[in-house]
């Protein structure tokens, strides 16, 4: 990765030195020039209007991979807390980076985020590299690549690990275009190829018919993100520690294309998050119809639990995409999953069958979901799900 000024087109007009998160851009004799404080982060490229700064990529094959060295996982953070999916990918980094022989370290962005390093040396992570900034309070796709793509430059990491959720989507593709990097979406599996070295990355693929395994030969990073709840979350180790690198940055708000105005949260029973939730209960085609969910929500609520769906009934309208569990929707892996009327496609298979304890309630008894299930109902669903839920509710005390 390289990146240049054509002194020929550039007119000093200051421009770039407002977009560079680390203040490596001077105006000498009227031209713009890279200080080696540059991590070719490419924050300034856009800015230029008339086309003066060229970031260049070689070809892959001529990336020394020998240069890139350990293992990253790049936090996501939620009112001062780790999202789940981080503490499940520090878990999943340990084991990578012993398998290399190499340090774990997390990229850790955001505003007043310093009281989170004590959790992620105590979940594996050796290193911490530590960046605050006001502006990155809330997540916003330009400040977060521009910060993250020039500390990957300047560091190179061998392997990169994000979770696969809307915020992790949107800054892995981001990244893995501005270095140059090939990214596996989704992942359900990671291991180190001990022959090569390399990361051995297992996704679904043809809509989750096969599992495809992925390597990355030449460009670096191995890029990859993984779905939350699918790796299992590590033992807390206290007292272990992590050296912390703290990385000043200067963010310019008027460089910053988006202002998040507000932030509103949805409020309500039924939005309790998937991922989160020890108790879901789901539905599926079985119900018949929309109003038939009635009984799934009843017994979630006898049970504490969240509501969860297959795909048909979401595209069929009958309950909002949030409730959507398998390989198009959530990731689960909860203590109790009751499946209710849902055969068992393998996509809805992929995002529940990490569940501890599977109970499947389905009239058809060669049904696939029973090959999951650590328990399973053969019956008529419209029986037997009052009937359980009557006698929870004796059970628990519930009028």
């Amino acid at each position: 990765m390289s990146i240049y000024i054509d002194t020929d087109k550039c007119t000093g007009c200051k421009l770039c030195l407002n977009a560079c998160p680390y203040g490596a851009i001077i105006i000498e004799d009227g031209k713009a020039r890279f200080t080696e404080d540059c991590v070719m982060c490419g924050a300034c490229v856009s800015f230029c209007k008339f086309e003066a700064i060229i970031q260049a990529r070689p070809k892959k094959e001529a990336v020394d991979t020998s240069e890139y060295q350990g293992v990253w996982v790049i936090a996501e953070t939620h009112d001062g807390k780790f999202a789940e999916v981080t503490v499940e990918l520090l878990g999943e980094g340990r084991k990578l980076a012993e398998a290399l022989d190499e340090e774990l370290a997390l990229l850790l962005v955001g505003h007043e985020v310093e009281p989170l390093v004590p959790a992620a040396a105590a979940y594996g992570a050796d290193k911490v590299y530590l960046v605050e900034d006001e502006a990155l309070k809330h997540y916003r796709t330009g400040p977060f690549v521009d910060v993250m793509t020039g500390l990957i430059n300047k560091h190179k990491p061998e392997i990169v690990l994000i979770g696969a959720t809307s915020m992790g989507r949107d800054l892995a593709s981001r990244i893995a275009a501005r270095i140059g990097a090939g990214l596996t979406a989704d992942c359900t599996g990671l291991e180190i190829d001990p022959a090569e070295r390399l990361l051995l990355q297992t996704r679904p693929a043809f809509g989750g018919n096969i599992m495809a395994s992925i390597l990355c030969r030449q460009a670096r990073p191995q890029m990859a993100t993984v779905r939350p709840r699918v790796m299992k979350k590590p033992a807390l180790q206290e007292g272990r520690q992590a050296e912390v690198i703290r990385k000043q940055v200067s963010l310019n708000e008027k460089a910053i294309l988006t202002k998040i105005v507000e932030v509103i949260r949805e409020e309500g029973a039924e939005q309790v998050n998937l991922q989160d939730a020890e108790i879901i209960v789901s539905g599926g085609r079985g119900l018949r119809a929309p109003e038939n969910f009635a009984m799934i929500r009843e017994l979630a609520g006898v049970l504490g639990g969240a509501v969860g769906a297959s795909r048909a009934t979401v595209d069929a309208g009958w309950i909002p995409a949030y409730h959507q569990v398998g390989q198009t929707g959530k990731t689960v892996q909860p203590k109790l999953y009751i499946a209710c009327g849902i055969s068992g496609a393998v996509q809805h298979l992929a995002g529940m069958s990490s569940s501890d304890c599977i109970v499947a309630i389905n009239s058809d008894p060669d049904a696939p979901i029973f090959d999951v299930a650590t328990y399973g109902i053969v019956g008529d669903l419209f029986e037997v799900v009052p009937a359980l839920t009557a006698a929870l509710k004796n059970e628990f005390g519930h009028q």
